[in-house]
């Protein structure tokens, strides 16, 4: 396909401007359309830039012409709201789904997660027909569970629509740091500790094994999905799998074992004290969630990731210590106001 428009929803966060990134790069896309509540003061190859959000805005106008829709959309925080996540979440996503049909847009391709999956092994790997039924202590996993459910009926009632979901790890990239400690660490951990020469000691806990993959090789795994004729769901991670034992290594420091029940208690006093914004279900999907087979995204996408799982994680570790951002609303260093003002006075994890 030679000259595409794709429209991109969640366009400003961290995978968002890498897959605006990698679509800019592509000679066969010929436009971008980036939709985001909140514009950016940015100028990107490509791009112009909608105002919309997906939970209340018309946005069957906004995909009017585009050869393919990529949903990025989501809210993390305020995760002591789960009303206005699941109205953005899961609505907002059952919306967009109804405008790509409205509009007659061809091609679909939604940001799921490896969180959508039920509890699953961590000594081996699990392809895509695992069942995808969330972790039920997490509302993350619950509703990328649910926003499935609901693809899974907009498929059967728009046939005509490719439809792609990508079920990627954790996603890491230096321009993301201050929006990934603002979103799951709060605004209490000074930056200059997150530096590898003072982590000495990583909890080795039962089944804390997770995968993870760098932000631009995602953006990359989305721009295949877009340009070109896959279907169905595809799992995309990077190597190594993070263990304890990797996650020591990486960072130069000891593994010492440590109880998981304490750690989930430990993780849900902080988060009811609001010393930090991630309840304890976070956890309990780290804990749960299987361990992923990429062979097909590799076989069919043709994706490789060119950055291992440690590399992405130092490199997030890294950005955090510096104060990295990036110049869009949800990345930028300021969003959290002078000092971290905003994220105190508006509560940790409690309001946008």
């Amino acid at each position: 396909m030679s000259a595409m428009r794709v429209v991109v929803t969640g366009a400003t966060g961290n995978v968002g401007t890498s897959v605006l990134d990698a679509l800019a790069r592509d000679e066969a896309v010929e436009s971008i359309v980036g939709v985001a509540r909140r514009l950016p003061d940015l100028v990107l190859p490509k791009t112009s830039w909608r105002a919309a959000d997906v939970a209340t805005d018309d946005l069957a106008t906004i995909f009017e012409g585009a050869d393919c829709v990529i949903h990025l959309a989501w809210l993390i925080q305020p995760g002591r709201d789960l009303e206005t996540l699941e109205a953005v979440n899961v609505e907002g996503s059952a919306r967009v789904f109804a405008a790509v049909a409205a509009a007659g847009v061809g091609s679909l391709v939604h940001a799921s997660s490896v969180g959508a999956y039920s509890p699953g092994p961590k000594d081996r790997r699990v392809d895509e027909d695992w069942p995808a039924e969330g972790i039920p202590s997490a509302y993350y996993a619950r509703q990328k569970a649910e926003v499935e459910r609901r693809l899974d009926l907009f498929e059967l009632a728009a046939p005509d629509v490719r439809v792609v979901r990508l079920r990627p790890a954790l996603i890491f990239k230096r321009a993301a740091a201050s929006a990934i400690r603002r979103l799951f660490v709060g605004p209490l951990l000074p930056s200059p500790l997150a530096r590898r020469s003072l982590i000495a000691l990583v909890p080795d806990v039962d089944r804390l094994v997770f995968q993870a993959v760098h932000s631009s090789d995602v953006g990359e795994a989305y721009r295949l999905a877009a340009t070109g004729d896959a279907r169905g769901p595809f799992n995309i991670a990077s190597e190594p799998v993070l263990d304890p034992r990797t996650l020591a290594d990486a960072l130069g420091a000891r593994p010492v074992p440590f109880h998981a029940g304490a750690l989930r208690a430990l993780a849900d006093v902080s988060w009811r004290l609001h010393l930090q914004p991630t309840e304890p279900g976070w956890l309990d999907m780290a804990r749960a969630v299987p361990v992923m087979d990429t062979t097909r995204a590799r076989r069919e996408l043709g994706w490789t990731p060119t950055r291992g799982a440690d590399e992405a994680l130092l490199e997030l570790i890294e950005g955090i210590r510096d104060g990295a951002d990036f110049p869009t609303p949800p990345l930028a260093r300021g969003t959290g106001g002078p000092l971290r003002a905003k994220e105190l006075l508006t509560g940790v994890g409690s309001r946008p």
